[in-house]
């Protein structure tokens, strides 16, 4: 009896292994460490670039390596931390002439799909508010790497870039010359799993 009692128990802890690696695992970005980042790049008149950030922001996202199509991603952006290092720059941007923060103080980006090219690499599809407008997106994204940290967490980190024409998102730029339609967007985070 306490032999088939004992095979029983075995039996039931091996059937539930499989189904506890097969949920994907829950990640925080981790924007305390600063091992994230929400840039962008945006040409300047066509003859050089400006280089921003966001500095405040927050997100997570699940991941399993094992069922990479139930992967998502959520993140939320404050508008009005953006810096690229200019401050006057940096509050004509944040003005009703451009981004309009005072009306539209967050942005985010939330995950509808993702599409596995191999290698650690794929294309992730997702919805992006900004400047209260919302289109669909898509960016290529690369598994940095995974694995234990020093302080007995278990990190994953990834990075990604795509390009945004500003007019989708109802910000005009038509009085500037068509190199500055379009913005490039690069976001790396390592997440802490929970």
């Amino acid at each position: 009896m306490l032999k088939k009692s004992l095979v029983a128990t075995a039996v039931a802890a091996a059937a539930l292994v499989p189904l506890s690696q097969a949920q994907a695992a829950d990640y925080v970005v981790d924007t305390e460490g600063q091992h994230a980042f929400v840039q962008f790049k945006i040409s300047h008149l066509g003859m050089s670039y400006i280089l921003g950030s966001f500095e405040e922001f927050s997100g997570e996202f699940t991941y399993d390596e094992n069922d990479l199509d139930a992967s998502t991603v959520e993140m939320e952006v404050q508008v009005d931390s953006l810096n690229s290092n200019h401050a006057e720059r940096d509050r004509h941007i944040l003005s009703e002439d451009f981004l309009n923060a005072s009306e539209y103080p967050t942005a985010t980006f939330t995950s509808t799909g993702f599409e596995s090219e191999g290698d650690n690499e794929g294309t992730l599809t997702g919805e992006l508010t900004l400047h209260g407008e919302t289109q669909e997106l898509e960016m290529p994204v690369t598994l940095i790497g995974e694995g234990d940290d020093p302080w007995g967490n278990y990190r994953a980190g990834f990075e990604g870039s795509t390009m945004i024409t500003l007019s989708d998102y109802g910000i005009d730029m038509s009085d500037f010359p068509e190199a500055m339609h379009e913005l490039e967007l690069y976001v790396v985070f390592e997440g802490i799993r929970q």
